[in-house]
């Protein structure tokens, strides 16, 4: 169901805690399914409950609780915006906006073309840098302007 790189990303997560705790691997396990796969489906959710020696829905409930985890598919670039209060009050919210209105969609959206989805998010631990956004969960974008997004999504459209 994965690769074999990444059962053995998944191997090297597993052999940092003691052999009886496999489990305390399954947040790193779901974030290299999710890199490989671009978003958690029930059967790979299960082939990682399996993996770790976990029951499906001890995975599905990591995976359902932590938004960083997408259950749906997503578009290739998918672009979280914090607006929580210190974001919001810093231009998040104004940000978001402006986003919604470059890409034509909403929150929870995906472009026609599949190329970008948007999502609202929780605090990135940033504030002091907003507003902030991260880029398929792995690049933060801080303090990011209009110029600065319009840059990003001219960027990521390549």
């Amino acid at each position: 169901m994965l690769s074999a790189e990444s059962l053995h990303l998944i191997d090297r997560e597993v052999a940092k805690y003691p052999s009886d705790q496999k489990q305390s691997a399954v947040m790193a396990a779901l974030r290299i399914a999710q890199t490989e796969k671009r978003w958690l489906a029930t059967e790979t959710i299960e082939f990682v409950a399996s993996y770790l020696g976990m029951a499906p829905m001890a995975v599905y409930e990591v995976a359902s609780f932590y938004n960083m985890y997408d259950l749906k598919p997503v578009g290739e670039h998918k672009i979280a915006v914090c607006t929580n209060l210190p974001c919001a009050l810093s231009g998040g919210v104004e940000a978001a906006e402006y986003l919604q209105h470059k890409l034509g969609i909403g929150f929870n959206q995906t472009t026609a073309d599949g190329r970008f989805t948007l999502k609202e998010a929780e605090c990135m631990g940033a504030c002091g840098d907003a507003p902030v956004m991260l880029h398929n969960n792995h690049k933060m974008c801080c303090r990011m302007t209009h110029a600065q997004i319009d840059a990003m999504l001219e960027e990521l459209s390549k």
